[in-house]
């Protein structure tokens, strides 16, 4: 038999712990921290202001020149529990960085609208000043708030959870805990009714659920952009095996697609009679492209059904299912706020889990199995068709709180964004060799066409920058940069960056990608290149601040001095193979 049950559930415990604040102290929040309560409204997800009636909007006085970023006790003691806490100057420093950040608030006044995300830095995100590491690979995943992890951890010492698959108290505990992640999950995508979702692993494991299980025949296809990561592509060997054609929508020069190109590509295959699947990356994890979601619209009226990577969107962007009823959505919460690893979701139509044809089944999805023999019958609730096992239930509470923890600063978020990477942008362009005169950076990726000027907008591009580091010659190996970024504590990424379509077309080497065989590795390529494959990946998030893209700056500044680069250089010559790689 298999192992389905139905029963009623209980209440859950009472869970008006708050993200943020020491349980067991009763002064009043700041307004950073969030109410944890859970209601399945939208308007739930908003931060709580705790005791704070009302927020005052008015734009605070510029910072004098001598201002540290992080200088925590250069808060007055009276404002430390304020609402209003703004990172303040240290009347104590006047050096480059204090006044490179009064510079930057000129030109940046906008970014003082997002103060609310420094009193989010100094508290959720404190251990990043403390330990002295400048994080910028948000690409490759978010940093966690440590309230929490803590709010979760508290929780974990006074429940009893069981697994899901029992009619025990502590399973049914556990199955309303999930249901609640998923009603939290359904309200913070705005997913209209007929949606549902699918805990997986990860946003990998749920590219993978569809793949496998989608009906691809050898009339139908499967359309992609060029510019998608490795797990989009994967998809396209079951297709292939069930005979299914694979076309995909060429990148260009900085990544994503030109609009009228997808069009006509997805309009000379359109489905006839049978099934096709289109997969839409929402935001390159590389060339920093956001494609327009409309797209998915026009392949539905083709008569495709639509899939939407969203990992790479969904940390800094406001997605909404209803305006974009996508038929299936994929994401991977770390992505999104650091804690936990290990979950992702299937954001799908019901209908769209109907016509899937799922390749085996396993413990979790069936109710009745015959052993020996053939026959089983899968569960009749929909979802549990499609999770293999046992779900991770441990953890999914803190993905409804890590749902309305981000749901508090997203509307923040990309106005913050847009100015530290404008600011980025700018400041790395401008650095010039002391001995040649010539770049010291390449940015490849896409470059936002324009420049956010409120709470509340969202951008047409990322918040990443793909670049390589130049010589006065020649392109620096990525390897170096990575040593000594290492050795200055700065977290960023280097490669391909499981986006080789992604890669290709920042890099110009699509010819030689064409020339690719099989069984050829990485080095085999290189050799071909005649360098290094990849970029040097800069990414932000949630707790970047002004600090950060400042050291970034100074980092490849110091690249830019022949002296220092070559003892750099000399240095990294004796490394061991393999360290600080």
């Amino acid at each position: 038999m298999g192992n389905k049950h139905s029963s009623p559930v209980v209440p859950p415990h009472s869970r008006e712990q708050r993200i943020g604040v020491d349980t067991n102290n009763d002064y009043t929040a700041p307004v950073s921290r969030i109410s944890l309560r859970y209601h399945k409204s939208q308007a739930s997800l908003l931060k709580s202001i705790s005791s704070h009636d009302t927020l005052s909007y008015e734009k605070p006085s510029a910072p004098p020149q001598n201002y540290h970023p992080n200088i925590a006790h250069s808060i007055s003691p009276t404002l430390s529990n304020s609402a209003y806490t703004p990172l303040t100057p240290s009347g104590s420093r006047q050096d480059a960085e204090a006044r490179a950040y009064s510079a930057f608030l000129k030109s940046f006044p906008e970014y003082q609208s997002t103060w609310i995300l420094d009193t989010l830095r100094r508290t959720d995100f404190a251990r990043l000043d403390r330990i002295g590491e400048t994080y910028v690979d948000y690409m490759g995943g978010a940093q966690h708030p440590e309230s929490l992890v803590r709010v979760h951890s508290a929780f974990l010492t006074e429940t009893v959870m069981g697994n899901t698959h029992s009619v025990s108290n502590s399973s049914k505990l556990s199955t309303r805990y999930a249901d609640e992640a998923r009603d939290a999950v359904l309200s913070f995508f705005r997913a209209p009714p007929g949606y549902t979702v699918v805990f997986t692993a990860n946003a990998t494991a749920a590219l993978k659920l569809v793949g496998e299980a989608y009906p691809f025949k050898s009339n139908s296809g499967y359309i992609l952009g060029a510019d998608s990561h490795n797990s989009v592509h994967g998809i396209r060997e079951y297709a292939s095996r069930r005979g299914a054609e694979v076309h995909y929508i060429p990148s260009t020069s900085t990544g994503g697609f030109v609009l009228s190109t997808a069009k006509n590509i997805l309009s000379q295959h359109r489905p006839q009679n049978t099934s096709s699947l289109f997969a839409l990356t929402g935001l390159s994890n590389i060339t920093n492209a956001k494609n327009p979601l409309s797209i998915i619209g026009f392949a539905s009226s083709l008569g495709y059904h639509t899939l939407l990577d969203a990992a790479a969107l969904a940390p800094s962007s406001v997605i909404s299912l209803s305006e974009t009823p996508v038929d299936a959505m994929v994401v991977s919460f770390y992505k999104m706020f650091g804690y936990p690893t290990g979950v992702g979701a299937l954001i799908v139509k019901e209908s769209f889990l109907d016509i899937l044809e799922r390749p085996w089944f396993s413990g979790g999805t069936v109710d009745v199995v015959q052993v020996p023999g053939s026959i089983f019958t899968r569960t009749s609730t929909l979802h549990e068709q499609f999770e293999d096992g046992t779900i991770n239930f441990m953890t999914l509470p803190a993905v409804t709180d890590g749902l309305r923890f981000l749901s508090a600063y997203l509307p923040f978020l990309p106005l913050r964004l847009s100015c530290l990477t404008h600011y980025l942008i700018t400041s790395l362009s401008r650095l010039r060799h002391d001995s040649a005169g010539t770049p010291v950076v390449k940015i490849l990726s896409k470059l936002p066409s324009r420049r956010l000027k409120s709470v509340g907008e969202q951008g047409d591009s990322g918040s990443t920058i793909s670049l390589i580091f130049l010589s006065a010659r020649e392109m620096t190996p990525n390897s170096f940069i990575e040593h000594v970024a290492v050795s200055r504590n700065i977290s960023l990424r280097t490669g391909c960056m499981c986006n080789p379509g992604g890669a290709a077309s920042l890099l110009g080497i699509q010819s030689q990608m064409e020339r690719l065989y099989p069984g050829v590795t990485l080095k085999d390529f290189e050799r071909v290149v005649g360098r290094e494959l990849g970029v040097v990946r800069i990414s932000l998030g949630l707790a970047s601040n002004f600090q950060d893209v400042w050291k970034i700056v100074m980092f490849a500044s110091s690249l830019a001095d022949s002296r220092t680069r070559q003892a750099l250089w000399d240095t990294w010559t004796n490394v061991p193979i393999g360290q600080a790689m």
